[in-house]
């Protein structure tokens, strides 16, 4: 409650600094050992002249100067106060930490125009963002390469973007068959986000592999690394602000990496950004049955007494609702404790 009085009386003059300035309350709040942190702070400021300077710098209309970087190496070393609003995300970052103009006006957009958006972002992330960090770190991986998820599809299984990328990671059809996710008429693993993230694992480290920065990761998984292997090569650099300075890279991807950032620096700290009171969307709890062809999910949801949406959620990759006649099994999600209700209803179903 004190957060939320101190906020309430400072918010309105702080919407009226540059984005830079709110960035520093990030650490200092997150941070138990203030001392510690001032001294950091210190350290970076010399490292970058003066905040003050680049600031001006920052708001400079040179273009050369509009992505200057004031990289934040500060890694916070204690968990959150226990009042934090999203306990399940950790307030230390694992891959750079850039701030500059972008990253400021994607952080200004999702605080107005793209706050409610947000906001249910944040609140998924109670449900989702566990699973897919847990499959970062067991493939020694940077947990905040989750945020891709946030930014590519809001974590909706459903997604469906202009160029025919779909599902939480949108994988491209073509992409995703090489990284094993089966498409077919019926089933499309690229809306599983188990198995869409265990292709992501893997097409992240070949990505690395070959760019080795975290940054140039992100770029090619948005335009394909064919694209920025080209752009690296015409451009003879292999530095992402570098490529955004000289318009080499495409709008969107010159944004995906300052959108990534921007959603890292609010969701690890989301009351100093103004979002309070983050309702939780629990994680799903299921466990997997194998069910013959022809099930239907809409009847066995009925059956259950679920809701038609619900079902449909914990089996994303199930397109068309049923399973086809032609199949003898598929392992289907079903909710957790029903599964003597589910057997029931597949030995109704073969009777009939």
């Amino acid at each position: 409650m004190l957060i939320r009085h101190l906020y309430e009386m400072i918010h309105t003059e702080l919407m009226k600094l540059p984005a830079l300035l709110l960035v520093i309350p990030l650490f200092l709040f997150a941070s138990q050992n203030y001392a510690s942190v001032s001294k950091n702070l210190i350290q970076q400021t010399k490292k970058n002249k003066t905040l003050e300077v680049e600031t001006k710098s920052i708001q400079a209309n040179d273009s050369n100067t509009e992505l200057k970087e004031e990289t934040l190496e500060i890694k916070l070393k204690k968990r959150m106060q226990k009042d934090t609003v999203v306990k399940n995300i950790s307030p230390i970052f694992d891959i750079p930490v850039t701030y500059n103009k972008r990253v400021g006006r994607w952080i200004s957009y999702f605080q107005n125009s793209g706050r409610n958006w947000f906001r249910e972002w944040l609140q998924k992330a109670y449900r989702y963002m566990p699973m897919i960090q847990k499959e970062l770190k067991n493939n020694n991986l940077p947990q905040d390469l989750a945020y891709m998820v946030m930014i590519e599809s809001g974590f909706n299984p459903h997604a469906v973007s202009s160029a025919k990328a779909v599902g939480p990671w949108q994988f491209i059809k073509d992409t995703g068959k090489r990284y094993g996710l089966h498409v077919s008429w019926w089933l499309d693993e690229r809306r599983d986000l188990r198995k869409s993230t265990s292709a992501a694992v893997k097409y992240l480290k070949d990505l690395n592999e070959e760019f080795n920065s975290w940054y140039l990761v992100a770029a090619s998984y948005n335009m394909g690394e064919g694209g920025l292997r080209r752009k690296i090569k015409k451009y003879e650099t292999n530095d992402f602000w570098k490529l955004c300075q000289l318009g080499a890279l495409p709008a969107e991807t010159t944004d995906y990496v300052p959108k990534i950032l921007a959603a890292m620096m609010i969701a690890k700290s989301p009351e100093i950004y103004g979002f309070f009171d983050i309702a939780e969307y629990n994680a799903l709890d299921y466990e997997v049955v194998y069910a013959p062809g022809g099930t239907d999910l809409n009847h066995l949801a009925d059956h259950l007494g679920v809701t038609r949406k619900y079902m449909k959620d914990l089996n994303a990759e199930i397109v068309v609702g049923y399973l086809p006649q032609a199949i003898k099994q598929h392992p289907i999600r079903i909710p957790s404790g029903s599964r003597d209700m589910v057997m029931q209803f597949f030995e109704k179903s073969v009777s009939l």
